[in-house]
């Protein structure tokens, strides 16, 4: 990945491609590409996102519980990578919210199982809406067979990084004061 040096920043204020030293412009750097995309997408869907309890992680509790129905508060912290301690937090403001409810698991009266409510699902549709805004913006540039392509191809990428370097804690990625190549 290439840095922003002073003079590449001059050369982009004077309307020129700043050039690697490859002498390729930086636009073509693998790495500067997905980090510009990934800002633009983190910046847009967390406004998308802000007044879910929890922003992307709420938005992953309901989802995730809505499509795959009521899950054990452990199972989904360990499926979503949250810390348990934190997704009891992030529970407590859901449910707060109206959002979910605990439910006594009828296999376990120890366990609680998270159930969206019917606002946590109308509460789902709209961020889902939002979120589809969202990337219709961050992908504006593509026509609706080259989002597909992208991403198929995206997630083929994806899949594989993961498998060779999973993400253990996604609450540690989380914080930006954390190297990501140190989890």
């Amino acid at each position: 990945m290439t840095s922003t040096s002073p003079d590449v920043e001059a050369q982009r204020t004077r309307g020129m491609s700043p050039r690697v030293a490859s002498g390729a412009p930086v636009e073509s750097d693998l790495g500067w590409a997905l980090g510009v995309v990934f800002r633009r997408y983190a910046k847009a869907s967390g406004e998308a996102l802000a007044d879910v309890p929890g922003g992307p992680r709420g938005y992953q509790v309901l989802a995730t519980t809505n499509a795959e129905g009521p899950k054990r508060q452990l199972d989904l912290a360990a499926q979503l990578g949250v810390d348990r301690t934190v997704m009891t937090y992030l529970l407590d403001d859901l449910e707060k919210a109206g959002l979910v409810q605990r439910q006594p698991d009828p296999a376990d009266r120890r366990a609680r199982l998270i159930v969206p409510t019917p606002q946590g699902r109308e509460t789902l549709c709209d961020l889902e809406r939002r979120l589809s805004a969202t990337e219709d913006e961050v992908l504006g540039s593509l026509d609706d067979a080259e989002r597909e392509s992208f991403r198929r191809l995206l997630q083929r990428v994806a899949l594989k990084a993961d498998a060779v370097d999973p993400l253990h804690n996604a609450c540690v990625l989380a914080d930006e004061r954390v190297d990501p190549a140190t989890t």
